[in-house]
């Protein structure tokens, strides 16, 4: 009986961080993690709407999208860090409408200016 307590508690590190390392893999919820920047303004069968706004220097938290439609009201200078650890910036002009296929990342805003983008999330239509 306490040696398979011992072996008990040397597994739960091992776990433990399987476990913390797959967190990041699932898929989540813009709207969930980034609650603060992100709400949803309509969600029905076919698409999901999402306001964002995110303010100089704030970051987002990492979560995911389904292929995208983004459409720019206020621009400004963003810098995108992929799961995969690739980081990219752009800079958003108003007015912009941007396709973006399934992602899963976070975004900062490096620039001087509040971006406000309006982002709908398409559905599968089986």
């Amino acid at each position: 009986m306490l040696d398979t307590m011992r072996r008990s508690v040397r597994l739960l590190p091992a776990a433990l961080l399987v476990t913390l390392c797959a967190v990041p893999a699932l898929a989540q919820d813009a709207a969930v993690v980034n609650s603060s920047t992100v709400t949803v303004k309509l969600d029905n069968a076919h698409v999901r709407v999402l306001d964002s706004v995110l303010k100089p220097g704030q970051k987002e938290q990492l979560h995911s999208h389904p292929a995208s439609l983004i459409y720019v009201i206020d621009g400004g200078k963003i810098r995108n860090h992929t799961s995969d650890g690739k980081v990219t910036e752009s800079e958003l002009q108003p007015g912009a409408t941007i396709y973006r296929e399934p992602l899963t990342h976070w975004a900062e805003n490096i620039g001087t200016t509040t971006v406000h983008l309006i982002l709908v999330e398409l559905k599968d239509q089986k």
